[in-house]
C-alpha cells in the first residue's frame, strides 16, 4: 500500500490500486487517448476550468468506461478498509475536467459548428491558426507523452479548478520530417482550499514538414 501519495507518479498509483486482469491495457489506452485530446485542446492557450465537482457516481462511471472494476472506485464499505479510507478516483480521472470546460474544442457542439472527426481531413471545424505545439511549417502535430503527478488522491467531495500554462520547449532533428518541436502543457488541479491535488504534464510534438513516405 502507498504510505505517502505526495508526488505519486501514475505507475506507482496503478501498482497500489491496479486495474483487474486485462483491463490494465485498456485503461492505459483510454487514458492516453483522453490525454491526447486534452493536449490537443490546450496547446497554445491557457485552459481554465472553474468548477470540476468530483462525485462518487462520476468516478464509478469513469472507472466502468475504462473497464476497471477495482472496488476502491465504487464500493464505500470496501474502500473504508483501504489505505485512503474512502472511495478515490482512477489515475486518469483528471482528464474528465474537459466535461466542465464550456469551451472545450473537441466536444461536438449543439450549435451546428462541426468538429474534427477521425478521418484524414477535418469534417467541419476550421483548423486552429498556427496549430498546436509550435514548429510552423507544413507538418503535423501529435501527442507524444503524458505524465501525472499526484499530490494526494482525488475523492468525492473535491471541487477542483484547473489552469493550464505552457511548460518547456525543445527541438530535435528528425530524419524524415525535418525539425521536431516539442512543447509541454502543464495543467494544475487545485481543490476548494487552493491546495494542489494533481499536476498533468502533456508533451506535444510538431514536425517541420509532412513525413517523407519514401
Amino acid at each position: 500500500m502507498v504510505e505517502d501519495v505526495a508526488d505519486l507518479p501514475v505507475r506507482a498509483y496503478r501498482k497500489a490500486y491496479p486495474p483487474s486482469g486485462a483491463t490494465f491495457a485498456k485503461l492505459r489506452r483510454c487514458g492516453a487517448a483522453a490525454a491526447s485530446v486534452t493536449q490537443t485542446h490546450t496547446e497554445g492557450r491557457n485552459m481554465a476550468v472553474e468548477k470540476f465537482t468530483v462525485e462518487a457516481s462520476h468516478i464509478m462511471m469513469f472507472a466502468r468506461s475504462v473497464g476497471d472494476d477495482n472496488q476502491v472506485y465504487y464500493d464505500e464499505d470496501y474502500a473504508k478498509d483501504t489505505e485512503p479510507g474512502s472511495i478515490i478516483a482512477p489515475p486518469t480521472f483528471a482528464q474528465a475536467s474537459a466535461q466542465f470546460d464550456p469551451n472545450y474544442g473537441l466536444r461536438p457542439s449543439i450549435d451546428g459548428d462541426g468538429w474534427f472527426g477521425s478521418g484524414g481531413k477535418p469534417s467541419g471545424a476550421k483548423p486552429r491558426e498556427g496549430g498546436g505545439g509550435g514548429g510552423g511549417g507544413g507538418g503535423g502535430g501529435l501527442h507524444a507523452e503524458q505524465r501525472f503527478i499526484y499530490h494526494r488522491h482525488m475523492k468525492p467531495g473535491d471541487v477542483l479548478s484547473a489552469t493550464t500554462k505552457p511548460g518547456k520547449t525543445w527541438e530535435k532533428q528528425g530524419r524524415r520530417s525535418g525539425k521536431l518541436v516539442f512543447s509541454e502543457s502543464v495543467t494544475e488541479y487545485r481543490d476548494q482550499n487552493g491546495e494542489l491535488v494533481v499536476t498533468a504534464i502533456g508533451v506535444g510534438v510538431r514536425t517541420e514538414r509532412p513525413v517523407d513516405q519514401g
